[in-house]
């Protein structure tokens, strides 16, 4: 049973900095694709960044040139640099796992999710 377990997120003040980490355990996810999604307050959950098996990356259109996703292998463990963070940004982020490999931006291709992590940016 694989497990993803965020961490990093917190309150920040407009135009600072976070770093999501997502740590997977269970077993090795370096031929996964892995997602950042991320869910306001009354609103759908979207992918805002994705990473496919060999390093390939996607994000929305909302945070591309603020975003950065980015994993390492050896350590079972995939991040979420943001930077410039405005406060529509403000959500709870869900690391997600795909077995698919390639990268997915459908939510329900998804094969396992963490719990989520509060992310808070006041103006």
């Amino acid at each position: 049973q694989v497990q993803l377990v965020e961490s990093g997120g917190g309150l920040v003040q407009a135009g600072g900095s976070l770093r999501l980490s997502c740590a997977a355990s269970g077993r090795t996810l370096s031929s996964f694709a892995m997602g950042w999604f991320r869910q306001a307050l009354g609103k759908e959950r979207e992918l805002a960044a994705a990473i496919s098996w060999n390093g390939g990356t996607y994000y929305a259109d909302s945070v591309k040139g603020r975003f950065t996703i980015s994993r390492d292998n050896a350590k079972n463990t995939v991040y979420l640099q943001m930077n410039n963070l405005k406060p529509e940004d403000t959500a709870v982020y869900y690391c997600a796992a795909a077995a698919e490999g390639y990268i997915v931006v459908v939510l329900d291709e998804y094969d396992y999710w963490g719990q989520g992590t509060q992310v808070t940016v006041s103006s």
